[in-house]
C-alpha cells in the first residue's frame, strides 16, 4: 500500500492542466460496444478507474490500444454480454453498472455482478432496474449478479423517482438501440450526461434534451464509430481551485470549462478567494482569512456532491461558523474523524456539519476514506503545520491522473512512498 507524505506550508503557484472527465470516459467507454464498429476517444485520463474498465471490456472481446490519452476501441468481432466472470474487477468500481446498458442496447442481454465503488451511503440500483424494465427486460438479481434479458426492447416514458446521473446514462445506453421513441422525466443535468449524449449522437444515435431534466430518445437500428474528445473533468478542476484556495495559492488551471465550475465559483468568492475567468482558464488566487460560508449539495448545477469533502477542509480554516449540508449521500462525513484528528472542529448533525474555524491544522497521519476524502486530506496536508502522512491513497488513484506530480510541479512538497 502506498501512502503520500506532505509538508505543509507551501503556497502553490503555477499552472495545472485538467484531464478529461472520469464520470464522462466511464459511460463513453461502454457506449462503444453498441457497435460493431472502432471508435476513437480522445482526453481519456489515466487512472484506475478507467484502466479497470478498459481491462474489463478486453476480456470480454474487444481490442482495445491506448497511447497517451487517446483509447481506441474495435468491437466489430462480438463481444460477451456476460461479465460474471469479472466479479472482483466490477466489484472495485461504481461505473462497472454501465455495462448492464450497453450490452443490453447491443445483444439484449446482459449479466453484470452488482457494482462497488466509494462507501459513501445507499446507493441503489433501483432506478437503472426500473427504467430496464420499463424498456422490455426482466431483471433478475441472484448470487451478486444482474442478469437482464429482453427479446425486444421497446421505447418508453420513464420517470426517474430521483434524480440519478447513473440511471440517466445507463437508460440512455440501452434506450438508443430500443424500438420507438424513450423519454426519461427528472433525469440529472450533469455536464457529463451531455458528453455521453453528444458522444451517442455521433455514433448515429437520436438523443435530444441532454442537459435538461427532460430527455428524448429516438431508437435507431444500426449505430457507427466516432472520434470524440472527452470534457475535462469538473470535479478535478475543483479539487485544485479549493487547493489553491486554501494554500492562499496563485494557480491557472487549464482545459476547463468555467461554466460547469459556477456553483464552485461563487462559494469560493463568498469565501474571499479571486477567481478570474479566462480563455477555456480559471485562475484562483487565494486570500487570508478565508470568510465562513454555508453550503449545500445538490445535483448540477447547484454545488458537487463530490467536492463536498475538499470543501470541508476550507471550512476548518475559516473565520467563523460554517455549515456543509449534504443532501445527496448520507454516510459522507466518514472523513470528519480524520480532520478532527488534524484539530478541525467539527460537529455532526444528521446530514449537516458545522465547521468552527481555527488557526491552523496539525500534521499527523491520516487516511483516505474514500475518492474524494482522499483528496481532500491531501488538501488538509497541504495546509497543516508539519509532516502528514496520508495512507490508503489508492482511493485517490481511481480518480485523480498524476495528482502528485501535478502538485509538486505548482510548489507542494508531496512525496509518494510504499509501505
Amino acid at each position: 500500500m502506498d501512502a503520500f507524505i506532505i509538508e505543509g506550508g507551501n503556497q502553490l503557484q503555477g499552472e495545472v492542466s485538467i484531464s478529461g472527465a472520469k464520470n464522462a470516459v466511464l459511460g463513453i467507454i461502454p457506449a462503444a460496444v453498441l457497435c460493431a464498429c472502432t471508435s476513437k476517444i480522445e482526453n481519456v485520463p489515466d487512472i484506475k478507474d478507467v484502466n479497470k474498465m478498459i481491462d474489463i471490456l478486453e476480456k470480454l472481446g474487444a481490442e482495445i490500444y491506448k497511447e497517451q490519452d487517446t483509447v481506441i476501441i474495435n468491437t466489430e468481432k462480438p463481444i460477451s454480454y456476460d461479465v460474471s466472470d469479472y466479479e472482483e474487477e466490477t466489484g472495485q468500481m461504481r461505473a462497472s453498472y454501465y455495462l448492464l446498458g450497453a450490452l443490453l442496447g447491443r445483444y439484449r442481454k446482459a449479466i453484470v455482478p452488482l457494482p462497488g465503488g466509494c462507501n459513501i451511503g445507499d446507493r441503489p440500483i433501483d432506478q437503472h432496474i426500473k427504467g430496464f424494465q420499463a424498456l422490455g427486460a426482466t431483471v433478475v438479481i441472484e448470487h451478486g449478479q444482474v442478469k437482464m434479458e429482453a427479446p425486444e426492447l421497446k421505447g418508453a416514458h420513464i420517470f426517474l423517482d430521483v434524480v440519478s446521473v447513473g440511471a440517466t446514462i445507463n437508460i440512455m445506453l440501452a434506450a438508443v438501440r430500443a424500438d420507438g421513441k424513450t423519454v426519461i422525466e427528472n433525469a440529472a443535468k450533469e455536464p457529463h450526461i451531455v458528453d455521453v449524449a453528444n458522444f451517442l449522437n455521433l455514433m448515429g444515435a437520436n438523443i435530444k434534451g441532454a442537459g435538461t431534466d427532460v430527455i428524448k430518445i429516438t431508437g435507431v437500428d444500426e449505430m457507427h464509430g466516432c472520434e470524440y474528445s472527452v470534457i475535462p473533468d469538473q470535479i478535478t478542476t475543483g479539487t485544485y481551485m479549493m487547493a489553491a484556495a486554501a494554500t492562499e495559492g496563485d494557480v491557472l488551471l487549464k482545459n476547463v470549462i468555467p461554466k460547469h465550475m459556477e456553483a464552485i465559483t461563487a462559494k469560493l468568492t463568498e469565501m474571499g478567494a479571486i477567481v478570474k475567468e479566462e480563455d477555456n482558464g480559471i485562475r484562483v488566487i487565494g486570500k487570508r482569512p478565508l470568510k465562513a460560508i454555508n453550503v449545500k449539495t445538490m445535483p448540477y448545477p447547484g454545488f458537487p456532491t463530490d467536492l463536498q469533502q475538499p470543501m470541508a477542509v476550507l471550512m476548518t480554516i475559516a473565520e467563523g461558523t460554517s455549515t456543509i449540508t449534504e443532501s445527496i449521500f448520507e454516510s459522507r462525513f466518514k472523513y470528519v474523524d480524520e480532520l478532527r484528528r488534524m484539530g478541525a472542529n467539527i460537529s455532526i448533525n444528521g446530514r449537516t456539519a458545522s465547521i468552527i474555524g481555527v488557526k491552523n491544522l496539525s500534521a499527523t497521519k491520516i487516511r483516505a476514506t474514500d475518492l474524494r476524502a482522499g483528496a481532500a486530506m491531501v488538501i488538509a496536508g497541504l495546509i497543516a503545520d508539519g509532516e502528514t502522512k496520508v495512507t490508503d491513497i489508492v482511493h485517490i488513484d481511481r480518480g485523480y491522473e498524476k495528482l502528485q506530480e501535478n502538485m509538486r510541479n505548482i510548489g507542494a512538497d508531496i512525496r509518494r512512498v510504499s509501505e
